[in-house]
Formats: C-alpha cells, sequence, structure tokens
C-alpha cells in the first residue's frame, strides 16, 4: 500500500455529538481523547511517519468560558497521554497569548518519548494568520518561505481526515496542505471507529498524487 507520509486529524463534531447524546456542549471533548490514542496507534501500525491533531484555534478562543475550559484541558490531557508513547511530540500555537495553556509551554520544543517513532504535532491555540505572519516582512524574491513562517518544523501534509462531515479546512495548516488530499468523515470525532481510518486510507490508494506535476 501506499501510505501517506504524513496525515492531518481534524477532529469536529464534539459539540454536536454531546447534544445529540443530551449533555451541554463541553461534555463533549473529554470523549475526544480516546479517539486520539487509537487512531496514534493505528498510524504507528501503518507506518506513518508524522501526525498532526488540530487541538483549537484561536477563533475557537471567542466560545463560553466552560467550552474553552473543556477543550484546553483535553489538549492537555491528550498530550500528557502521548509521552507514555513512542511519540516525538510538539505543541505549535500562539504561546503569547494567555489562552495558550502553560502546561503545555514545556511541549512547544520537540520532546522525544519512548522511541520517539513518530512525529505528532498538536495545534493548540493555533491561528493561520498568526502562523503566516512573518511572511509580510519577506521580499518578494524569497524562494524558501517555510523557513518564515511559526509552524516551519512540521512538513507538508498528504493527506487530511476530518470528522464530523464539515468539507472544510478551517485554517488548518495553510501551507503544509497545499497539496493534501482530504477525506470526510461524516460520523462526530466521540463516534471514531477504526474503519474510519482504514477507509480513508484505502481512499488515498486511488487518488493521483502528482503535486501538480
Amino acid at each position: 500500500m501506499r501510505i501517506p507520509r504524513h496525515i492531518g486529524i481534524i477532529p469536529d463534531g464534539n459539540r454536536r455529538y454531546a447534544v445529540a447524546k443530551g449533555m451541554s456542549k463541553e461534555k463533549g471533548y473529554d470523549l475526544g481523547i480516546d479517539p486520539g490514542l487509537t487512531v496514534f496507534k493505528l498510524c504507528k501500525q501503518y507506518g506513518v511517519e508524522e501526525i498532526t491533531f488540530y487541538g483549537f484555534t484561536t477563533d475557537n478562543t471567542k466560545r463560553p468560558r466552560e467550552q474553552r475550559l473543556a477543550y484546553t484541558k483535553a489538549c492537555i490531557d491528550a498530550v500528557r497521554l502521548l509521552t507514555n508513547e513512542d511519540a516525538d511530540l510538539l505543541v505549535v500555537g500562539n504561546t503569547e497569548s494567555p489562552m495558550f495553556p502553560e502546561e503545555l509551554l514545556a511541549f512547544t520544543k520537540r520532546n522525544a518519548f519512548g522511541s520517539g517513532r513518530i512525529k505528532v504535532n498538536f495545534l493548540v491555540n493555533y491561528g493561520w494568520e498568526w502562523d503566516l505572519n512573518n511572511l509580510k516582512t519577506l521580499n518578494d524574491g524569497r524562494k524558501n518561505i517555510t523557513k518564515n513562517i511559526k509552524s516551519n518544523d512540521i512538513s507538508r501534509v498528504d493527506l487530511i481526515i476530518r470528522w464530523g462531515g464539515r468539507r472544510r479546512l478551517s485554517g488548518f495548516l495553510p501551507v503544509q496542505s497545499i497539496y493534501s488530499d482530504f477525506y470526510v468523515v461524516d460520523d462526530y470525532w466521540p463516534d471514531f471507529k477504526a474503519e474510519h481510518f482504514t477507509e480513508a486510507i484505502e481512499w488515498y490508494q486511488s487518488q493521483d498524487v502528482t503535486l501538480g506535476g
């Protein structure tokens, strides 16, 4: 099989899942932690080299306080959980904002745990404008722009999988996603099944990956 080297994960639908189950919206975030660990283990099994999880964005911080606290805690718990795995962890986001959790500051430089076999990136308090802000100072003739974005340690994404049925990137790594194939799962993220992942990998086999060539 042709395995994507780098997979992006957009775990959407937590709030909608909670409402459908008769819970308040913030209760849905904690239910997304176990699916994330399962995705990590599947990526390890398939030989994926890098994963990027979309934690929360700077726009998400406009949500009600109880939701903001819930998804922030879920991101912290997810990163801590991955320290028990063979993961080379990196958290990328606006650390100058009070919305960035202090508990994750230590992970804004890569930390290898276990064998560090898979690069795992977490986007936390991430915004595409924040990421690309330095580009406005570049001369037009400069070629390698990727060195001047704040997410420069994250490589080009081959496949993006989004749960929750939405067909949009929502600002996910605009530079690295330039040639990504995009697979949508209609089920909400807390409804994750391993088949979602394996079906995405099978779908990827039929894509004509030319990178414009």
